[in-house]
């Protein structure tokens, strides 16, 4: 179960999940991202980059299989030393 501003959504699994994952460079995050889904199903596309350049974000979109695997995704990827912030 997800919440929002203590509104909570019921999630019919399994669905496509979408991570936005925020690193320093393009070639950084996609190492990690595949460390850490290995060779599932998944899309990846550009979602924005800093004016500056110093940061890139992704959309990462996959099929969760229920709360315990969307969740854990999410774990691992902020864990991840080349990931900066995962949404």
């Amino acid at each position: 179960m997800v919440t929002l501003d203590d509104k909570k959504v019921e999630l019919t699994y399994p669905c496509n999940w979408c991570y936005k994952v925020i690193a320093s460079e393009k070639e950084a995050l996609e190492k990690a991202i595949h460390d850490v889904i290995e060779e599932r199903e998944h899309k990846l596309s550009h979602s924005n980059s800093s004016k500056t350049g110093k940061y890139v974000s992704m959309n990462l979109d996959l099929l969760v299989h229920n709360e315990d695997d969307r969740t854990f995704i999410f774990e691992a990827l902020k864990k991840h030393q080349d990931i900066k912030m995962v949404l």
